[in-house]
């Protein structure tokens, strides 16, 4: 998919208006954590009598009266109960960020300092959703659920208090300030899982070939083959040695 440049624009405007405001109340470097999800509300929903709505004992990011849009940047075990409400009563779309180009900047906790920029080495795909799909598994078939998978490029703020020499691995994530809007990928149905495969993928393939092409990790494989086999998409056809060999279902 390609996002027009309409809303190109928008998610851009959406940026200013959140994080102009934000530095302009805080400064610099004190952004609140949770900027990406505020950005990405305003971008889908800007009119604010139409955000933060309770339904029953939950609360709905946005809802205008006929569809729910959660957006979740994380931790969708999280989701159940409330998917559990939802679902039954109204269309519910999840709206995941994914981080496709990342520049990384280290905040000294001690001094304030922020170092210079860097570029991550890694490119964000839909693949990397799959360890939040599994853990809603059960709910992926439900006929009124969507999801929709962002790919955003960002700058990403992380605090020096980790357990390293150089305090960097296991540090903590201070901030994600969004920059661009790259793709968008609408899932509605079985069908539409196929942005989700990787490109090159030989058939048959193994769970080995599923995570090289996609260039995730094998425990993320893990996670994406028992998705796509849950909702029908690929299935098991035999083994080659120890391994597991896969198909893409044909679908109508």
């Amino acid at each position: 998919m390609s996002v027009s440049k309409e809303d190109e624009k928008l998610f851009s405007n959406a940026c200013e208006k959140i994080i102009g405001a934000a530095r302009e109340k805080n400064g610099i470097g004190t952004l609140g954590e949770k900027t990406l999800h505020a950005v990405l509300k305003e971008f889908y929903e800007p009119d604010r009598e139409h955000q933060e709505i309770k339904i029953g004992s939950f609360v709905a990011d946005i809802f205008k009266g006929e569809e729910i849009i959660e957006i979740q940047t994380r931790s969708f075990h999280a989701m159940r109960k409330k998917l559990d409400f939802f679902l039954e009563k109204y269309p519910v779309t999840i709206v995941y960020p994914i981080i496709h180009s990342k520049w990384l900047f280290w905040i000294d906790e001690a001094t304030g300092e922020v170092t210079q920029k860097r570029k991550s080495p890694k490119t964000g795909t839909p693949c990397d959703a799959f360890y939040e799909l599994y853990r809603i598994k059960p709910y992926l078939t439900h006929e009124n659920l969507h999801l929709c998978l962002v790919l955003i490029d960002a700058e990403e703020y992380r605090l020096l208090n980790g357990w390293s020499e150089n305090r960097k691995r296991g540090s903590t994530r201070y901030d994600r300030i969004p920059k661009k809007l790259v793709d968008e990928y609408y899932i509605s149905g079985t069908e539409d899982y196929v942005c989700m495969l990787p490109e090159s993928l030989p058939s048959p393939f193994t769970a080995k070939d599923f995570a090289k092409f996609g260039k995730i990790s094998p425990r993320a494989a893990s996670f994406a083959l028992s998705v796509l086999t849950h909702i029908g998409l690929i299935r098991k056809t035999g083994k080659k040695g120890r391994a597991y060999l896969y198909q893409v279902n044909k679908l109508q």
